[in-house]
């Protein structure tokens, strides 16, 4: 920290990312928050900062004085690397469904997940109706995802669970992107899957979703 500064989650992301030189990245329903989409953190917790990577976090990060807490939550979903030293181009970052995102004007911008990325790392935890509510409510606000982008991300995501998911989600909300997603070389893979008993199968992708989502929505 500089001289009078306070200690803040971001410039302990920047340390690990940059001066530590970890492959770990902002990623999933922290990194939607961050860009924008925070009404949709649950009220009343502490903000959980989640990073993706390979690698495991250095021991001084657990005793750091800060309100906010951090998950490691491995590789995720991707088959893809995790480029984040500091000379890295911005195209690079974007075939891999990152950016540079500049929490504060003058500092190095924290490398994070695009949105196509996120959501897709988001719905890969999803485990149960109250995350399926959450992903929900973050996918009705996506109107603006670009279909090549979403292709890229599905073709180098291997859980299948995260692709329907996304998929059934954004054909609920009518989205006009999903229509213009190329979908060869996309696996779906086979079979029915089911993220809560007794809710209501999507037979486009043939996934069960609760069948009151809408409700949820308000």
């Amino acid at each position: 920290m500089r001289k009078g500064g306070r200690l803040q989650w971001e410039g302990v992301v920047r340390s690990l990312q940059y001066r530590e030189g970890l492959p770990l990245h902002i990623g999933g329903r922290f990194s939607l928050a961050l860009q924008g989409h925070e009404h949709y953190l649950r009220l009343g917790e502490s903000a959980t900062v989640s990073l993706f990577g390979p690698v495991r976090l250095p021991g001084w990060v657990s005793k750091l004085s800060l309100n906010e807490r951090f998950q490691l939550l491995g590789r995720g979903p991707f088959d893809l690397p995790m480029p984040t030293r500091a000379d890295v181009s911005d195209k690079e970052l974007q075939a891999c469904g990152l950016l540079r995102y500049e929490v504060e004007t003058g500092t190095l911008g924290l490398v994070c997940s695009m949105h196509e990325r996120a959501m897709l790392e988001f719905c890969s935890g999803v485990t149960g109706a109250a995350l399926v509510y959450e992903a929900d409510a973050l996918m009705q606000a996506m109107t603006t995802l670009r279909p090549q982008q979403v292709a890229s991300m599905l073709r180098h995501c291997q859980s299948v669970k995260a692709k329907r998911l996304f998929l059934a989600l954004a054909e609920r909300h009518g989205h006009a992107w999903l229509s213009y997603v190329p979908m060869d070389g996309v696996d779906l893979g086979s079979g029915k899957r089911a993220l809560v008993p007794g809710g209501r199968l999507n037979s486009t992708y043939q996934i069960t979703l609760p069948g009151d989502l809408d409700e949820q929505l308000g």
